[in-house]
């Protein structure tokens, strides 16, 4: 089957609104038009309406970067569903590692935020990956298939295909370090297997990115792998022809 490449820049804690506006009026003289692969942006919460303007009418789509699973409530310092939805956002970003690290969200948290992602027409994109010490421990198909399986529990077989699943080996985000292409192939085809355990035609339509120092000069060769749909992209999307060479290299 046929998937149509996805590309998205995760630009993490990076850029004000001034910064975010600059970088979408550079990158869309060269991706804006893109008509063969899906390109997207996550965008942190208080630039998000100013790229969703910017980007308007473009091939461009915006995510945002984490969202709660409750549509109001106590929760301070969180952001709900029906929020991003105002802002017109295209999906959110969920489970990314320093998410995992950093702010203690578990698998548990997202078998709740992707139902309820999915049921507001959102698309989420769902990270995965294990550490470097998770792999050398021969632990990469028991930690991968812990995050998947728990987080897809509660999603009906019917939106399985809407969720992108982004396969980030930790060691290799932000490190240098690249999953050879035989390491992101056989992640990311056990990766599918995990979804065709709850659904085999939704395994074939469900697009799982690389991710992790993907850029310019390898991206063509991450994104050929069969099972690589695509590629989350960390510090290379943040300046736009480093960026637009990624989504080239998707074309390829």
């Amino acid at each position: 089957m046929s998937r149509t490449p996805f590309v998205a820049g995760n630009w993490k804690m990076h850029k004000t609104i001034a910064e975010a506006e600059a970088f979408v009026s550079g990158l869309l003289p060269l991706v804006g038009a893109v008509d063969d692969v899906q390109v997207g942006v996550c965008v942190p919460f208080p630039a998000i309406q100013a790229v969703v303007e910017s980007t308007r009418g473009s091939a461009v789509q915006v995510y945002a970067q984490n969202v709660h699973w409750a549509e109001q409530g106590a929760y301070t310092g969180e952001v709900s569903i029906p929020m991003l939805d105002e802002l017109e956002v295209a999906g959110v970003v969920i489970g990314h590692s320093e998410r995992r690290q950093y702010f203690g969200e578990t698998d548990a948290d997202l078998s709740k935020k992707l139902p309820a992602i999915l049921a507001a027409g959102l698309e989420p994109i769902l990270c995965v990956g294990e550490t470097e010490a998770q792999r050398d421990g021969g632990e990469m198909e028991q930690v991968l298939r812990g995050q998947v399986e728990e987080a897809i529990a509660d999603v009906d077989a019917a939106d399985l295909a809407r969720i992108t699943i982004a396969y980030e080996p930790i060691w290799a985000i932000g490190t240098g370090k690249v999953a050879t292409p035989d390491q992101a192939q056989e992640a990311c085809a056990f990766v599918r297997s995990l979804v065709a355990g709850r659904d085999a035609g939704a395994a074939e339509q469900v697009r799982i990115q690389y991710g992790g120092s993907v850029k310019p000069d390898n991206a063509a060769e991450l994104l050929a792998l069969p099972d690589v749909d695509g590629a989350l992209v960390g510090g290379a999307a943040l300046e736009p022809q480093s960026f637009a060479g990624i989504v080239e290299g998707a074309r390829a």
